[in-house]
């Protein structure tokens, strides 16, 4: 509808200023989505702001625009006749062949009518899941994960280039600890690229921390092989590599699963660029010295006692820490020497967002954001358990991210094999096997993205792999309820007639939801929330099931039968199309 939407944007503006030549400055219609479908496709609200400037009463307002509105032939050629209604709303309604010729028009477009951006600018960076070299992901990594995939993917189809960046954590004095742990218990692992996985890793790593904790000799040795791996040092450079590219391939097993596309810049590659962050800082005189410690104070920003918060960007020891790591990668990234990019945008959980609103403040008043150039946080909850509480393992552990995929497929299996023995129906095991990993994937990402990532969210089985409601198996069924038409005979691909005809309002109703696509994905766009595309296709596939239930397909006469099919194309595109935006292949059969 973003279209039509735009050429009533310009027909009202015309109108208002026929209508009201007198008025100063810019004309807005206010023109949005109709609030009820009975009041018609777009509601024009701009003749209350006109009211006081006018002196006149809003209402006469409106008909004096709607008056100069059906004066105009292309406006009569688009809409029926505007309603006036309360104090001055003007409701339009799109007439009904405009609408089919906009189906039409969708049908074999493979953006289903959604244009794709014009722009010469730099690239749009997504810095997301960012997990921790040593560790395993575990749930805490998922949200983060999928989120930026489901945001990149967007961005991508919009048309913008998009760089997808893993800002792992592979640098900082916890390798001190890690490689001396490493050089006294496995210096096999030294010279042998698998002597430990993963796995061991993380139980190596807690070791490691264990005697860091208890241990000031292992301190002091630790404190030692840091200032080694800063300098450079082979053999030490050579434990680093080996811990991360475990835990590399470890990651990489994971983010294949989900089907996640991802290039690794870790905070070691900023490396380089720390010391020139301090001279710049210093440079402007934005760095002061406060207790040993180079600090900038923000502005706006106080503590208890009101006085301004300082961000250090470097320690009283001279050691540089994650704020000035994140700068020199906002100088590196914004910068002409590097990425150049217009927008960043970071995907991390709410409880960094101080972090990001001090790092952000520095770099602007640094001068390293461009005009036109935008630094965006991106926050998200906490994934809970059913009791409300941080999502955890019995023995009070963090969930690992492979178990948590592995059951979600594990219970899908289930489900699908229960259903099939209800149904006396006989499947190859493969097919059980596709289904069920594409259903319990999906499910765990649908969950995740239809719930608006502000908030916390409960995780439970139960409910994400259920067939009915906003769940990812209720989506990817309507899909399978189309491709069921097109077994039985209907020919989806069919090349469709020149004129749809459509008289039933179930019809309608579907006609107008999937016009509603490009707008849906403009907004993702802008907004960076990714439920508001879950919703579209929850509700999407809500009105496709009530006219796939009350309105006959292939049993119909022509020419309702050609344009009822042509409707299912459509719909089940739109569907293909925005589970893949979330991350998720559909299925012909479930």
């Amino acid at each position: 509808m973003l279209r039509l939407a735009q050429t009533l944007q310009q027909q009202l503006v015309a109108a208002m200023a026929r209508a009201f030549p007198e008025a100063d400055g810019p004309l807005d219609p206010a023109l949005g989505p109709a609030s009820k479908p009975e009041f018609g496709d777009f509601q024009a609200n701009g003749a209350l702001a006109l009211a006081k400037p006018l002196k006149q009463a809003p209402r006469a307002i409106a008909t004096a625009i709607a008056e100069q509105l059906q004066g105009d032939e292309s406006f009569r050629a688009l809409c029926d006749a505007p309603q006036i209604a309360g104090p001055g709303f003007i409701n339009l309604t799109i007439k009904p062949e405009v609408l089919a010729a906009e189906v039409r028009q969708r049908l074999g477009d493979p953006r289903l009518g959604v244009e794709s951006v014009i722009s010469d600018q730099g690239a749009v960076i997504v810095d997301f899941s960012s997990p921790n070299i040593a560790k395993e992901m575990h749930v805490g990594h998922l949200r983060s994960t999928i989120i930026g995939d489901c945001l990149a993917r967007v961005l991508e189809f919009r048309g913008h280039r998009v760089l997808r960046l893993n800002h792992v954590g592979d640098w900082g004095t916890q390798f001190g600890m890690l490689i001396t742990h490493l050089k006294q218990v496995a210096p096999d692992a030294l010279t042998t690229a698998d002597a430990i996985d993963l796995g061991d890793l993380v139980a190596f790593y807690r070791e490691a921390k264990k005697r860091f904790d208890e241990d000031e000799s292992f301190q002091s040795t630790s404190r030692e092989e840091v200032v080694k791996l800063q300098g450079g040092d082979a053999t030490s450079l050579k434990a680093w590599g080996l811990l991360c590219d475990q835990s590399r391939r470890e990651f990489q097993k994971i983010y294949d699963r989900l089907d996640i596309r991802l290039s690794e810049r870790g905070e070691s590659f900023y490396n380089p660029h720390l010391p020139a962050v301090v001279e710049d800082l210093k440079a402007s005189g934005l760095m002061v010295i406060d207790d040993g410690a180079g600090c900038v104070f923000l502005d706006g920003v106080t503590g208890k006692e009101g006085k301004p918060l300082p961000l250090i960007v470097q320690k009283s020891d001279g050691g540089f820490n994650y704020a000035t790591t994140d700068l020199a990668a906002i100088r590196y990234r914004l910068g002409s020497d590097g990425d150049g990019s217009e927008r960043v945008i970071y995907v991390t959980d709410a409880g960094q967002a101080s972090h990001f609103t001090g790092v952000f403040q520095v770099a602007q008043r640094a001068g390293w954001v461009p005009e036109g150039s935008s630094l965006e946080h991106v926050p998200f909850g906490l994934v809970q358990g059913e009791d409300g509480k941080k999502l955890k393992t019995r023995s009070g552990e963090t969930v690992r991210l492979k178990d948590l995929l592995d059951e979600a497929v594990e219970r899908a299996e289930a489900d699908l094999r229960r259903r099939l023995s209800e149904e006396e129906r006989s499947e190859s095991e493969a097919f059980i096997s596709e289904v069920a990993t594409t259903v319990g994937l999906a499910a765990v990402k649908y969950a995740d993205l239809s719930t608006n990532r502000i908030t916390n969210y409960q995780f439970s089985f139960d409910r994400m792999l259920a067939l009915s409601g906003n769940t990812a198996p209720y989506l990817l069924y309507a899909v399978v309820r189309i491709s069921g038409i097109a077994r039985k005979g209907g020919a989806l691909d069919a090349e469709p007639p020149q004129q749809l005809e459509f008289s039933q309002p179930q019809e309608w109703a579907l006609v107008r939801q999937l016009l509603q696509l490009d707008a849906v994905l403009q907004e993702v766009e802008s907004d960076l929330l990714p439920n508001r595309l879950c919703s579209y296709l929850f509700e999407l596939s809500q009105v496709f099931n009530r006219f796939y239930d009350q309105v006959p397909v292939l049993k119909a006469e022509e020419p309702s039968r050609s344009s009822r099919l042509a409707l299912c194309r459509l719909a089940a595109d739109s569907l293909k199309l925005g589970l893949g935006l979330l991350g998720i292949p559909s299925l012909e059969r479930m």
